[in-house]
């Protein structure tokens, strides 16, 4: 579990080829510190295992399923990833519930200043435009951001303060780029609820059960 809040920004240093995909080194010293082999790790919302660490950064193992559902098929050595480290129970939830599950691939539609903010629009996926409403949460490569818009169907906008744009690699987001989207997990809840509801409203009476 996560939080959305970047605690840093790493580089792709190596890739190579394994059984199951790819390993992925990161240099990535600002999140050293109390990470251990088999804990995880955000990569641009993907939650990832550390499988090895080094004096500056750590490996992880990107799974072919991983590389297809997210951006991390298109990384290269020198990419700039955000990273947050896994959640602890007496840590504070200052961004909102993740849980590192990237729901699908967004497109950004424009980029455009308005003051000293960054509004993006972007194109989600189905799965994605379902659970979400305006000011609720959307999770942009890891970033818990507030839904500030819904210009149309399958799109919303969000506002990037400079702060943000400073700390992740938001900033430098233009229109055509892709990006890894998680829904509300707890929208996700909801509309699985409402489904399941409107289903068995919707049954035939099971004849074994009504009165005589």
């Amino acid at each position: 579990m996560f939080t959305g809040v970047v605690e840093a920004t790493g580089v792709v240093s190596t890739i190579d080829a394994s059984v199951s995909g790819l390993r992925v080194r990161f240099r990535a010293t600002e999140v050293m510190e109390g990470l251990t082999v088999g804990r995880s790790v955000a990569v641009d919302g993907a939650c990832l295992t550390a499988v090895e660490l080094h004096t500056d950064g750590f490996s992880a193992d990107v799974i072919r399923t991983t590389l297809e559902r997210t951006v991390a098929g298109g990384y290269r050595e020198g990419t700039r990833v955000n990273l947050e480290r896994g959640l602890r129970f007496w840590d504070h939830l200052d961004g909102h519930m993740v849980q590192g599950h990237v729901d699908g691939i967004g497109e950004v539609l424009a980029v455009h200043s308005e003051g000293n903010l960054l509004l993006l629009d972007l194109h989600l996926t189905p799965e994605v435009e379902a659970v979400t409403i305006l000011h609720g949460s959307i999770t942009l490569n890891g970033v818990s951001l507030t839904v500030n818009a819904i210009p149309g169907p399958g799109s919303c906008q969000v506002a990037l303060i400079p702060y943000t744009r400073e700390v992740t690699t938001l900033g430098n987001l233009c229109a055509g780029d892709t990006v890894n989207l998680e829904g509300d997990l707890i929208g996700k809840y909801v509309g699985r609820m409402l489904a399941s509801h409107r289903a068995a409203a919707g049954r035939s009476p099971d004849p074994a059960r009504l009165d005589p």
